[in-house]
């Protein structure tokens, strides 16, 4: 079991940055692989980012790739996005998800911890 909590969304304008942040429960974040997804109000929950368990690598939506970062700090018990140009249409509620499964990291299904969710909103 682990508990997950999402800070550092906000509102900001077209081009702006900002750094969410989740930070995990328990003594065992490292055994977990970790990701992003993001729910914009009427659309499916979809795929923003992920890391394995030691941060050696990463994955990102192709609607991100170049703008978005994401990093963890284990001894922290934290995992981070890193949101550069931000645009319009990142607006949406950002999740952290864990899993403990071995596969198919950028499917809603493979995570079995869901944190409540960050609102990013980006203006024009």
């Amino acid at each position: 079991q682990v508990q997950l909590v999402e800070s550092g969304g906000g509102l900001v304008q077209a081009g702006d940055s900002l750094r969410l942040s989740c930070t995990a429960s328990g003594r065992t974040f490292s055994s977990y692989a970790m990701g992003w997804f993001s729910q914009a109000p009427g659309k499916e929950r979809e795929f923003v980012a992920r890391i394995s368990r030691a941060g050696g690598t990463t994955q990102y939506a192709d609607s991100v790739k170049g703008r978005f970062t994401i990093s963890r700090d284990n001894a922290k018990n934290t995992m981070y996005l890193q949101m550069s140009s931000l645009k319009p249409e990142d607006t949406a509620i950002y999740y952290c998800a864990a899993t403990d499964k071995h596969t198919n990291y950028d499917r809603r299904n493979s995570y079995n911890y869901w944190g409540q969710g960050t609102q990013v909103t980006v203006s024009s």
